[in-house]
């Protein structure tokens, strides 16, 4: 799941990312309206959370363009202001949830993880191939019974894997969906992890390597 958070206080914003990321997911962070555009032209994002006064271009006018545009993203709105007015104002603009300041952090993951597991979003309740399967929310995967022990990375590439249902794909994929905005386009991350969830899937090999497209579990 890759996950937008823009909210202009800087150490808040980037202590909610870490934190995304010791969950699995990806997390991207914008300090103000024009950066949090930019990035969303930029990137596909399943959630983003959307600080209401930022600054330069306004939450409102983000969440309006979001709106307008149809764009498959969640939003959940943050604002310091806690009245009902407030709240129904932001959902009025086309946000999908409202969480007000401040806010427990595991409540934060539980609102980003109901709107991915809302309709149209790629988040199904459970996933699996043969004898693996894997918990999305839980963050658990068997094979034949038996509990893996696998890094966040590793689960965020397996499910990006399942999610494609047999469909190639291609490692710049994987590196934009797993790994943050940071991440080096010429690195063999990719590759590294792959091999290594490999190994820790055991036999028989459920990964393929499709020459020129990418990498797949299942297909044709």
């Amino acid at each position: 799941m890759r996950v937008l958070i823009a909210e202009d206080d800087d150490r808040l914003a980037r202590a909610v990312a870490a934190g995304l990321r010791r969950r699995g997911m990806t997390a991207d962070v914008a300090l103000d309206g024009g950066t949090a555009l930019d990035k969303l032209a930029a990137s596909s994002y399943d959630v983003v959370v959307l600080d209401r006064d930022l600054p330069g271009v306004h939450g409102d006018d983000i969440c309006r363009a979001l709106a307008a545009e149809r764009s498959a993203s969640r939003i959940l709105m943050l604002t310091a202001a806690r009245s009902v007015r407030d709240r129904v104002e932001g959902l009025g603009l086309g946000a999908d949830d409202y969480l007000p300041k401040p806010f427990d952090f595991t409540e934060l993951v539980a609102r980003i993880q109901a709107l991915a597991r809302r309709p149209g979003a790629p988040a199904p309740a459970g996933l699996g191939y043969r004898d693996l399967s894997m918990d999305p929310e839980l963050r658990i995967v068997t094979r034949a019974g038996r509990r893996l022990a696998l890094t966040p990375k590793e689960l965020a590439v397996l499910e990006c894997l399942l999610n494609a249902d047999g469909r190639p794909v291609p490692a710049e994929e994987l590196l934009r969906r797993v790994w943050d905005e940071q991440a080096d386009p010429f690195t063999t991350t990719v590759k590294t992890t792959i091999g290594r969830l490999r190994g820790k899937l055991g036999d028989p090999p459920v990964i393929e390597t499709v020459r020129e497209s990418g990498y797949r579990i299942g297909g044709p």
